[in-house]
């Protein structure tokens, strides 16, 4: 398969980040997500806790997610931007890999085999994903989901200057909730082979 890169946007609560977790797998690259907080604390040498803000996975990180880039006044943030947008060109150069935000649609969209998607799912299949994935009650979900769509909605207008579910730069739009986490990440999967599977050419080195 030719070298390739995935962006992935997605709705809180549309399980993108499991969604991404198994394309990976499916695929043989890897996906990107925390890992990119990791290295730009290490380069700045700024505590996680001060750069993540899209922790999903346990009740102590809700409150972060409502602040995409931290809490830091914005000439820090602006510079964690420009460094966790340098890693992710970086690891784009370097191998085909899969990104999960952090505006990466916007940062890779003059990359050759970039691939930019957005995971969305209907208002009420987020809400019982947050009750039995994050553990909410049912307000506490709808709650968070208004904050963090505002949040992510900010983030992204601030930075990449247009939507995260602007389909004028979005090559593929999918509903989780249609074909569930396994099967969205195995149609993903499906695109990606038959828009760069090698052809008989490539493969024996014409």
């Amino acid at each position: 398969m030719k070298k390739f890169c995935m962006s992935i946007s997605r709705q809180f609560g549309s399980l993108g980040r499991p969604v991404a977790r198994i394309l990976s797998e499916l695929l043989g690259v890897e996906y990107y997500d925390r890992d990119i907080v990791e290295m730009v604390s290490k380069k700045l040498n700024l505590p996680v806790e001060v750069i993540s803000g899209l922790e999903e996975t346990a009740a102590t990180g809700w409150a972060k997610m409502k602040e995409p880039l931290g809490s830091g006044n914005r000439e820090i943030q602006d510079r964690i931007f420009t460094i966790q947008s340098q890693l992710i060109r970086e690891i784009a150069e370097k191998e085909s890999c899969i990104i999960v935000g952090r505006c990466s649609d916007s940062v890779l969209e003059d990359f050759e085999n970039h691939i930019s998607v957005y995971i969305y799912a209907p208002y009420e299949d987020r809400v019982i994903n947050c009750v039995n994935e994050l553990g909410m009650t049912p307000k506490q979900a709808k709650k968070m989901l208004a904050e963090i769509d505002n949040a992510r909605m900010a983030y992204h207008m601030r930075y990449a200057k247009y939507a995260p579910a602007d389909p004028d730069h979005m090559d593929i739009m999918v509903n989780s909730a249609f074909l569930g986490v396994e099967g969205t990440a195995k149609f993903l999967a499906s695109v990606v082979e038959t828009a760069y599977k090698k052809t008989e050419a490539e493969k024996i080195g014409i």
